[in-house]
């Protein structure tokens, strides 16, 4: 049974934000919400994808493990992201597990009945390539910034978008704990450690699980900063 507040989170969802209600309300009534604690696994890598999720509350954490042992880190979704809608319906194995980084809630909602339904429903067609390109969208952003950016200006745009603040001062709170934070910058530990140290130069201050941003717009030039710039000052 879906709670009418799970209910409108999931119509708000990046995945069914643009659907008919009778799409969606029809997607609803064979889906089921669970609860995960904290590292607590969803599915493992391999396993057949019989569901699609949508995350109602919480982080869940997307990674596999390379041959030599080491975790890397696919991706981290919050309240009104999915995932698992291509491999799902291709009913094939998920490529990569996922776990609850914080306690969290899931939607889960049958594959099978998704399949049912978009022969019927065109909308829904278009929703799933919607959701399918966002994901793509974002990948590509995360090579962008791997590849065009130092790992000081990633730390600042991930502190960026946990931000509500258009200007002045900000306070965020670090959504999970940092060895995360730089598996999901491609960065190592010690690495995340140095560039937050770089960046109380431009005012950012890190106690425990918050940072203190004096000024979102000094913040926000450094990240459009070519980092090539600084390397030729260097030569």
């Amino acid at each position: 049974m879906v709670s009418d507040l799970d209910r409108h989170v999931a119509k708000n969802s990046h995945l069914m934000k643009n659907l008919p209600d009778r799409v969606a309300d029809t997607l609803l009534a064979d889906a089921k919400s669970n609860k995960y604690c904290r590292g607590e696994t969803v599915f493992m890598q391999g396993e057949k994808a019989q569901m699609i999720h949508i995350v109602l509350d919480g982080w869940i954490k997307l990674y596999r493990i390379a041959p030599n042992g080491n975790e890397a880190i696919v991706n981290v979704f919050t309240r009104s992201h999915s995932f698992g809608e291509a491999v799902a319906l291709k009913d094939e194995d998920y490529p990569v597990s996922a776990e609850a980084v914080t306690d969290c809630k899931l939607l889960l909602i049958p594959a099978r009945s998704i399949v049912s339904i978009m022969k019927e429903e065109p909308d829904l067609c278009v929703a799933i390539l919607a959701s399918t390109f966002q994901h793509l969208h974002e990948m590509v952003s995360q090579l962008e910034q791997i590849k065009a950016r130092t790992g000081t200006q990633r730390v600042a745009e991930f502190l960026l978008d946990l931000s509500n603040c258009e200007s002045g001062s900000c306070m965020v709170v670090l959504p999970y704990d940092k060895i995360l934070i730089a598996g999901r910058l491609g960065m190592k530990p010690e690495s995340l450690s140095r560039a937050f140290s770089r960046l109380q130069e431009i005012g950012v201050k890190i106690t425990r699980n918050h940072a203190t941003i004096s000024d979102i717009d000094a913040l926000r030039n450094y990240v459009s900063v070519d980092p090539a710039t600084a390397w030729n000052k260097a030569l």
